[in-house]
């Protein structure tokens, strides 16, 4: 008579769930310990979420992990035990581009866990409100695409407020075509967020060519006028067709296979230097021959790399051009902080957003 083959699962589950008896028992205990660290932090008056700790956290668990679990399971391991601990010392609440389903949601959900209080908001400027109004604690807003550029919007709200950057994350995009049915047919309209329907131009005129498309507010937006409409479908994340119960009618539309945004987070946070820094500068110049040269010598002086440069009209007339930089390094790193001190002395207007670790894809082990 054969063995059931259960017989041979049962030892391992039974290992299994007195595993899980062990890292329950675990957890509470590092709950417990970051309970009253958060107990402290309010005594001292010192803020609940520090990003380069978490980060630091991340990459010393990378170091000591022999597998067979990947770097980036632990990391989202560790990043979702991390905000349920934060959650016990403050609730969080982040301001994001909603309604829920967007990337900006999932954005937020990477940065700061399942554990925080996402706050959807309809337009970015909605999300800026919320964050200078202290309804929200933190905000999430695009920045730039790799297919696209900058989001323009985020931009000028950047130079408009007083906000400051404590964090970013890159996000792979996506995108996939939603509606009421499985296919194509009978498609009239595709609705999506203006960055999304650029993103997807090109698979659009090829499979599409006799559709109207129409800008929402957001992908989530688009996928709600699609549940609703049979001849609308929309372009969204995967995990928002089953929020508005639509079937994937195509999948992966995007134009660039590694398409790629980045998100910024404002925040009252002001991260300490990891070695893996990036600065983020908002800076104007003279209306003269050669400075916008002036502009970028003191950073090839000091031996600091820049690794964006945006230019977007001012709006103002004091100057014509804001030029949005950013840079390698932590401003408190004595070459960075070297380098903006004369790019002071040279610019109109100097703005530094603040100094974060740098959103790195995990090494793997």
């Amino acid at each position: 008579m054969s063995q059931d083959p259960r017989d041979e699962l049962s030892p391992w589950r039974d290992q299994i769930d007195a595993l899980d008896k062990q890292i329950l028992a675990l957890l509470n205990q590092r709950a417990e310990a970051a309970q009253r660290i958060g107990h402290i932090k309010q005594r001292l008056n010192l803020p609940v979420f520090r990003p380069e700790r978490e980060r630091q956290v991340i990459e010393r668990l990378h170091e000591h992990n022999t597998g067979p679990l990947r770097n980036d399971g632990v990391s989202a391991i560790w990043r979702e035990v991390m905000s349920a601990c934060r959650a016990l010392e403050a609730p969080q609440r982040v301001a994001y581009l909603g309604p829920a389903g967007t990337f900006s949601e999932q954005a937020a959900r990477r940065f700061f866990g399942a554990s925080a209080q996402g706050f959807p908001c309809a337009t970015i400027d909605d999300v800026f409100r919320s964050y200078l109004s202290g309804e929200s604690e933190f905000a999430i807003v695009p920045v730039e695409n790799s297919t696209e550029g900058a989001v323009a919007r985020s931009m000028d709200l950047l130079l408009a407020h007083p906000v400051h950057l404590c964090g970013e994350v890159s996000l792979p995009v996506r995108h996939f075509l939603l509606r009421c049915t499985p296919d194509l047919q009978g498609i009239q309209t595709v609705a999506a967020h203006p960055q999304a329907l650029a993103q997807c131009a090109g698979w659009l005129r090829a499979h599409l060519p006799d559709a109207e498309i129409r800008p929402v507010s957001s992908n989530a937006e688009g996928a709600r006028l699609a549940a609703q409409d049979a001849s609308i479908a929309g372009i969204a994340a995967e995990s928002t067709a089953v929020l508005y119960g639509l079937h994937i009618a195509a999948r992966a539309i995007q134009d660039e296979a590694q398409n790629t945004t980045r998100f910024v987070v404002l925040g009252a946070a002001q991260p300490e230097p990891t070695g893996a820094d990036r600065t983020s500068l908002i800076l104007s110049v003279p209306n003269r021959a050669g400075a916008v040269y002036d502009l970028l010598k003191p950073l090839a002086e000091h031996g600091v790399s820049m690794t964006r440069f945006e230019s977007r009209p001012a709006r103002s007339g004091e100057w014509e051009y804001a030029f949005y930089i950013d840079v390698e390094g932590h401003q408190d790193e004595p070459q960075v902080a070297a380098a903006l001190r004369e790019l002071q002395s040279v610019c109109a207007m100097y703005k530094c957003l603040g100094s974060y670790p740098i959103d790195k894809k995990p090494r793997e082990n």
